[in-house]
């Protein structure tokens, strides 16, 4: 990490956040909260009483429990999946129906499409996909290891280009997931060559991508489905005001669906909720729910 790099980040950062930059940049450094989220498997009783209220078939990944993520069951299947709680937050906020198709547009590493699959219903079908093929084979591999045969029948896996949804398949599914790449900072402040390539261009890049994936998963949307859209970053370019464009040009065809507090440490935005780090322990993470008219 190159010391006028930091500077430049920092700055960046510091003007959109003002005084509470400092609390999220320092929380960014700290080992995140996870969850152990069991999808298709029972709690055992002396489980119960660790549960999370606001988060059903999930644990808090502790000390007690560092072992928990390599249990397998009698199928052979592995029980524990570790995640993000917001990121199972954001994939129930799709709440399939029995018989939905639902795209997961950019699937990887797969902890989204899990939260999926448990909501499968018996005439549901669910397509994840992911580009990359290396990431595709991860996703393929997650489901291997977790998703019950009796389901896997169910759940398809696409390589396609995300932007290529709108044109290919229109007016298809009933519910989209679009988690879009994004500047990640987490991810970025622990890596040294993507923060030392880092610059303030890279955000309207991603943008342009951001509502590009957005507006083909609408475009992918029967009338009246339901699309989440999320990111795991912290600037408002890549989140509320990607949903503001996509009103401001298409505002004929989607509305935003107001949602109650998804947990007791959501934060409201102008169309979603994020869940900050300092506040948390962990995210960032930003969604919004969106339907089309």
């Amino acid at each position: 990490m190159t010391k006028l790099k930091q500077i430049d980040f920092y700055a960046f950062y510091h003007d959109r956040w003002g005084k509470r930059w400092q609390d999220l940049y320092e929380a960014l450094f700290i080992k995140e909260k996870q969850v152990l989220f069991s999808p298709f498997f029972e709690m055992e009783k002396q489980d119960e009483q660790d549960k999370i209220e606001w988060l059903p078939s999930c644990l808090w990944w502790t000390e007690k429990r560092q072992h928990w993520p390599f249990l397998r069951n009698e199928q052979g299947l592995l029980q524990f999946y570790v995640m993000d709680p917001a990121s199972v937050l954001v994939a129930r906020a799709l709440t399939p129906q029995d018989g939905d198709k639902i795209l997961d547009m950019c699937a990887a590493p797969g902890g989204k499409t899990l939260v999926l699959a448990q909501a499968l219903g018996g005439q549901s079908s669910l397509h994840s996909n992911e580009p990359s093929l290396a990431r595709r084979e991860r996703l393929k591999k997650v489901i291997r290891q977790y998703v019950p045969l009796t389901l896997r029948h169910q759940i398809f896996i696409k390589g396609k280009d995300g932007l290529q949804y709108g044109h290919l398949v229109q007016t298809f599914y009933d519910r989209i997931l679009v988690d879009a790449p994004c500047s990640g900072e987490r991810h970025l402040l622990a890596d040294k060559t993507e923060l030392r390539n880092w610059k303030p261009s890279r955000i309207r890049f991603l943008a342009k991508k951001q509502y590009a994936l957005l507006a083909s998963g609408l475009q992918a949307g029967k009338a009246g489905s339901r699309l989440v859209y999320s990111t795991c970053t912290l600037n408002d370019e890549e989140n509320d005001r990607i949903i503001q464009r996509l009103l401001k040009r298409k505002g004929d065809q989607v509305r935003v669906v107001n949602l109650p507090s998804p947990s007791p440490l959501a934060e409201k935005t102008d169309y979603g909720w994020i869940h900050l780090p300092d506040r948390c322990g962990f995210g960032p993470l930003y969604f919004s729910l969106l339907e089309k008219v």
